[in-house]
C-alpha cells in the first residue's frame, strides 16, 4: 500500500508547477470561483483560461475530441457524463470577444478518497506547448484541495509517457486493473 499512502503526499509540487514558463509569465490570478488565466509567450494567440464552470455547448466539445481523432459518442451520454463529474475543467483560448474550447477534462470521485481522470484532451493546434501538463497539473490542484488522495487514470499507449512525466505510475506495486464489460 506504499504507493497509495505516498501518492500526492502533499500539495507543494502541485502548487509550484501551477508557474507555467511562458516567458516566464506565471499563472495570472483568479479572475473568480470558477475561471484562471495563463499567458502563453505568441500574443497573438491571445490569452487561455480555465474554467470549472460546467455549461459546456456538447457539440463544440464533440468537435475537440474529433480534431484528437476520438470516436463519436451519444452527445446525451456526453452531457449526462459531465453532469455527475465531480470535476469538470475546461481549458479556453480567448482573442478580443472570441472564445473558443481548446481542452477538457473531467473527473469521477468517491468525494473521499479517490478520484479517476476521464476525457483528457487538448486541441492539436495546442499541443507540446505546456497546455496539456498545465491541464493536467490544474485538475491535480482542485482534487488535492478537496482532500482526494488517489488519483488515477486510464492512457492510451501513446500518451503514457506523457502522464509518466507528470508523476503517474504505471501499473504501481503490481496493481492490476480489471474491466468488465457486457457481452
Amino acid at each position: 500500500m506504499g504507493f497509495w499512502k505516498n501518492l500526492f503526499t502533499g500539495s507543494e509540487s502541485i502548487s509550484q508547477s501551477q508557474n507555467l514558463d511562458y516567458n516566464k509569465s506565471p499563472i495570472i490570478g483568479e479572475k473568480d470561483a470558477a475561471s484562471q488565466a495563463v499567458s502563453l509567450p505568441d500574443r497573438s494567440n491571445g490569452r487561455i483560461f480555465f474554467s470549472t464552470d460546467r455549461d459546456i455547448d456538447i457539440y463544440e466539445l464533440e468537435e475537440l475530441c474529433n480534431a484528437v481523432g476520438w470516436s463519436r459518442r451519444p452527445l446525451r451520454k456526453v452531457k449526462k457524463a459531465i453532469q455527475y463529474s465531480f470535476l469538470v475543467v475546461s481549458m479556453w483560448q480567448m482573442r478580443g470577444s472570441q472564445k473558443r474550447l481548446i481542452g477538457f477534462a473531467r473527473a469521477t470521485s468517491d468525494h473521499a478518497f479517490n478520484a479517476t481522470l476521464w476525457d483528457v484532451v487538448v486541441h492539436p493546434d495546442f499541443q507540446s506547448k505546456g497546455l496539456g501538463k498545465a491541464l493536467m497539473n490544474y485538475m491535480i490542484k482542485k482534487l488535492r484541495s478537496e482532500d482526494i488522495s488517489n488519483i488515477t487514470l486510464f492512457a492510451d499507449p501513446h500518451v503514457v509517457d506523457f502522464y509518466r512525466n507528470l508523476g503517474f505510475l504505471a501499473d504501481p506495486e503490481g496493481i492490476k486493473g480489471m474491466f468488465w464489460y457486457p457481452d
